[in-house]
């Protein structure tokens, strides 16, 4: 088994930083072939040691991938090619297509299920 610690002892944090940010822009490269080619992304904080980034194939398809880092959410996604935007409104929010299995789950919510 190879000795690692050299490895990791020499890495910079913005080395670190691109080898993450690299294997979590392949997910999103991967979905944005998958749905329509390209995609938009929003990249929030969800706590201390979690980033979320939320993406929207150009056909409308949603979906998320959590980042360890806000810098490395937002390099992902600078890598895989996505559209940035500040917040999830407008525009963006109007590309979203919901199916039933999301208006279920909200009415769930909403009715206490």
């Amino acid at each position: 088994m190879p000795d690692m610690s050299a490895e990791t002892a020499t890495a910079t944090p913005d080395a670190r930083t691109e080898r993450r940010a690299k294997r979590i822009a392949k997910n999103l490269t991967s979905f944005a072939a998958q749905h329509g080619g390209s995609a938009d992304a929003v990249v929030e904080y969800v706590g201390a040691v979690a980033t979320r980034i939320v993406v929207v194939g150009a056909d409308g398809a949603w979906g998320d991938q959590v980042a360890p880092s806000y810098a490395v959410g937002r390099r992902a996604a600078e890598l895989a090619g996505l559209t940035l935007h500040d917040d999830f409104e407008g525009e963006l929010a109007l590309k979203v297509k919901t199916g039933p299995y999301e208006w279920r789950r909200m009415a769930g919510i909403q009715l206490g299920g």
